[in-house]
C-alpha cells in the first residue's frame, strides 16, 4: 500500500509539467543570456584557477573562501545519485534517459549560475556577522521587497521547512551503508550507525569547518573516480562511439524490452533523465547557492560561474561515466535499479576489486553529501528565524548534536519494511520537488535581474557591451545615502 502511495505521488510531482517547467526555464535562461555557459571557456577556466588559488577578492566579505564553498556544494552533489541514481535511470527509462540526462544539464548550467548570482546579491548577514543566502532571500527582498508581493513569506517558509524535511527522509546514509553491508558482508545497522557517527564529528563545528575538511576529500574522491571511469573507458574504447549512436537512438524511439527490462517508451527516458540530472547537480533545487552565498567574492556572478562547472563535473563527466559503465556491462537489462545494479555493472568489467573500490568511493560521496546538506539546513534556520536570535542560536545548537542520526532511524526503517530501492529514491525526490517548483517560479520572475548582473560581470571582466552601473549587492543599495 504505501509503496502504491509513494510512486503516486512521485507521478503527480515529477509529471511531464514539472519535467518540462525545468527544461523551458533552462532554454529561456540559455537564449535570454546568448548561450553564455559554453561561449567562453577559456575565460571560465582562468577564473575558476584563479578562485582556487587566490583565497579571497579584494573589499570582499563571506564565511568561506571561493574554492571552499565551491567544495562544500559539489560534496553535497556528487552523491551517491551520481551512481545509484544513473543507474534507477537508465533501468526505468533505458538507455535514451542519458540523452536527456545531457540535455537538461546543458540548460542546467546556466540556471545554477543564476542561482548562485542571485543569492549572492540578495544575501545578508546576521547580529554574528555570518553572511548567508539562498532563495528565501532572493523571494523575500527580490519578489518581496523590490516588486512590492505581500505573500513572499508563504512560497519562502514552504521552501524552508520542504528542505529541512529531508533531514528525516534522506538516502545517503542508507545507500552507502547498504553497499559497504553487501561488498564487505557488514551488519547494516552497525555501518549505518558508524556513518551517523562520523556526519556527527563532521557538522558539530559548523560550516567553517566543513569547508576546511571539503577542499581535501572533495577533490581526492571526485578525481579517483573520474580516473577509474576513465580506465574503464581506455579499455573499451572500440565500443564509445557505437554507445553514443545507442544511447541517442533510444532518446527519440524508447527501449524495447530486453531480457529481464520491461522496456522504456520516450517519456520515460525524458522523465528519468532530467530527474537524474536535476538530481546528481541540484540545479534548480536553490540548495547548492545556499552555500555559495557564504563565499567571499567582489562580484556575483564570479561565485556564480562555479555552478555551471559544478553541473557539468557532476552530471555530463561523472554521471556520464556511471552509465558508460553499466552500458558496457550489459547488467542493466537483467540486474534490476539502484545501487545493486553499479555495483555489480563496475565487478563485471574490473572484477571484485573494482567493487570494492566503487563502494569505498561511493561511502565518501555519500558522507560529503550528508555533511553538505547539514550546512543548507543551518542557512534555512538562520534565515527564517533571523529576528529570533534567542531561539535560532537554541535550534542550530540541537540541529549540530541531533542532524546526523534521523538518517540513521530511516535505515532502521526501510530494512525493517524491506521497501525496494526505487521507492526510496522516490521519497527522497518527492521531498525535493516543491522546493524546485517554488525556485523555478521565482528565478523566471527574477531573470531581468540575473541578466542585468551577468551583463555588469561581462562588461567588467570580459569586456563586452555597455551596462548601467549596478550595485553588486543588495545591501549596498537599500544603505542610507
Amino acid at each position: 500500500m504505501q509503496e502504491k502511495i509513494i510512486e503516486s505521488i512521485m507521478q503527480v510531482l515529477w509529471d511531464a509539467p514539472l519535467i518540462f517547467a525545468i527544461l523551458l526555464t533552462g532554454f529561456y535562461f540559455t537564449i535570454e543570456n546568448r548561450f553564455f555557459q559554453i561561449r567562453y571557456p577559456r575565460h571560465l577556466f582562468r577564473k575558476i584557477l584563479e578562485s582556487i588559488m587566490v583565497k579571497k577578492d579584494k573589499d570582499s566579505k563571506g564565511s568561506l573562501f571561493s574554492f571552499e564553498a565551491a567544495n562544500i556544494a559539489i560534496g553535497s552533489t556528487v552523491g551517491i545519485g551520481s551512481i545509484g541514481g544513473v543507474a534507477t535511470a537508465i533501468a526505468i527509462g533505458g538507455p535514451g534517459a542519458v540523452f536527456w540526462m545531457w540535455i537538461a544539464a546543458f540548460v542546467g548550467m546556466i540556471i545554477k549560475t543564476a542561482e548562485i548570482t542571485l543569492a549572492i546579491y540578495y544575501r545578508d548577514s546576521d547580529e554574528e556577522g555570518n553572511v548567508y543566502g539562498g532563495p528565501i532571500q532572493y523571494i523575500e527582498k527580490g519578489i518581496g521587497e523590490e516588486m512590492n508581493f505581500k505573500w513572499w513569506a508563504f512560497p519562502a517558509v514552504l521552501f524552508g521547512i520542504c528542505l529541512i524535511s529531508t533531514i528525516f527522509i534522506s538516502i545517503q546514509n542508507y545507500i552507502a551503508s547498504n553497499a559497504i553491508s553487501i561488498t564487505f558482508k557488514q551488519n547494516i545497522f552497525a555501518v549505518s550507525l558508524t556513518y551517523a557517527i562520523l556526519v556527527f564529528f563532521m557538522t558539530r563545528y559548523g560550516i567553517t569547518f566543513l569547508g576546511k575538511i571539503s577542499k581535501i576529500i572533495v577533490p581526492i574522491m571526485t578525481l579517483s573516480y573520474i580516473v577509474l571511469g576513465l580506465i574503464i573507458l581506455s579499455i573499451n574504447i572500440d565500443q564509445i562511439i557505437p554507445l553514443f549512436e545507442y544511447i541517442v537512438k533510444n532518446a527519440f524511439l524508447g527501449t524495447s524490452a530486453l531480457g529481464g527490462f520491461a522496456g522504456a517508451t520516450i517519456s520515460h527516458a525524458i522523465t528519468a533523465g532530467v530527474s537524474q540530472a536535476v538530481y546528481s547537480s541540484e540545479f534548480g533545487w536553490g540548495t547548492s547557492p545556499m552555500i555559495h552565498s557564504t563565499a567571499k567574492v567582489n562580484h556575483p556572478v564570479k561565485q556564480g560561474l562555479w555552478g555551471g562547472v559544478e553541473v557539468f563535473l557532476t552530471t555530463i563527466v561523472i554521471c556520464s561515466i556511471t552509465a558508460f559503465v553499466i552500458l558496457l556491462s550489459g547488467k542493466w537489462t537483467s540486474v534490476g535499479s539502484g545501487i545493486d545494479l553499479a555495483l555489480q555493472s563496475f565487478e563485471s568489467i574490473l572484477g571484485i576489486s573494482g567493487k570494492y573500490i566503487i563502494t569505498i568511493i561511493l561511502f565518501f560521496f555519500a558522507l560529503t553529501t550528508s555533511t553538505g546538506w547539514y550546512s543548507y539546513s543551518e542557512i534555512i534556520i538562520r534565515n527564517l528565524l533571523k529576528k529570533k536570535p534567542n531561539l535560532k542560536n537554541t535550534i542550530l545548537k540541537y540541529l549540530k548534536v541531533f542532524y546526523a542520526f534521523p538518517e540513521f532511524l530511516f535505515v532502521v526503517y526501510v530494512t525493517t519494511f524491506h521497501l525496494p530501492d526505487k521507492y526510496v529514491w522516490f521519497m527522497t525526490e518527492i521531498t525535493v520537488a516543491i522546493p524546485t517548483i517554488i525556485n523555478i517560479f521565482a528565478l523566471l520572475i527574477l531573470s531581468n535581474k540575473f541578466k542585468k548582473l551577468l551583463s555588469d560581470y561581462k562588461m567588467r571582466y570580459l569586456k563586452i557591451g555597455k551596462t548601467d552601473e549596478e550595485d553588486l549587492f543588495y545591501e549596498k543599495k537599500r544603505e542610507p545615502m
